[in-house]
Formats: C-alpha cells, sequence, structure tokens
C-alpha cells in the first residue's frame, strides 16, 4: 500500500452539507474522505479516478462533531423541503391562495425538468 503524500487536514476543503474532505489529484480528479471515516480512524483517502492515495494526518479533537442520527434526519429533511419548493408559508402576503400553489407547481414543475 503506496502512499502519495501525506497531507495535514487543514489543507483539505470540506463540505458541511456532504461532510467530506477533498484534495486535489494530480489526475485532475480529487481525493476524497468523510468525516464519519476520519472519525471512525481511517486516514487513507483514495482517489476515485486513479490508483493514488493520500494519508490524511490529524488529530480527532480538531474534527467537526458528527451529527447525531436525528439531527442528520432533520437536516436531511430540511433539505429535501427546499430542494422541492414545498417550503412556504400559509399564505403570501396579500393571502393569496392560488398565488402560493402556483409557485408551488412551478417549484414542482422546474425540480422534475432538472432531473
Amino acid at each position: 500500500m503506496s502512499i502519495y503524500e501525506e497531507v495535514e487536514i487543514e489543507d483539505l476543503d470540506y463540505d458541511p452539507v456532504q461532510r467530506v474532505y477533498t484534495y486535489p489529484c494530480p489526475c485532475g480528479d480529487k481525493f476524497r474522505i468523510t468525516l464519519e471515516d476520519l472519525w471512525d480512524g481511517e486516514d487513507i483517502a483514495p482517489c476515485p479516478s486513479c490508483t493514488l492515495r493520500i494519508m490524511i494526518i490529524y488529530d480527532e479533537e480538531d474534527l467537526p462533531p458528527l451529527p447525531s442520527d436525528e439531527d442528520t434526519d432533520d437536516d436531511e429533511d430540511k433539505e429535501q423541503e427546499e430542494e422541492e419548493g414545498l417550503k412556504y408559508s400559509q399564505e403570501d402576503e396579500n393571502g393569496n391562495e392560488e398565488k402560493k400553489m402556483e409557485n408551488h407547481l412551478v417549484s414542482s414543475i422546474q425540480k422534475s425538468l432538472t432531473v
């Protein structure tokens, strides 16, 4: 098992939404490792496009906390509602229910067209 490079965790990019650390690979893709993997003691991040791997140098106390399962479910539900355009008030400023439904339908159609 050969390691291309040892990289400090501070040098990686972190996506808090996906909870994934990434680092540029010479092949043009990115090495990836999840926050959960790091908390599980994994310190090798593979590149999905080539055979290179890097070793992540880190201390667990420097990692963001893992959300509880309950928090994760709530976050996923909230994101899904926002993505689907289901998050809207019961009445708009003018009390116009038709406008509310129209906005909801437009959001739903836009989502189906982007899939």
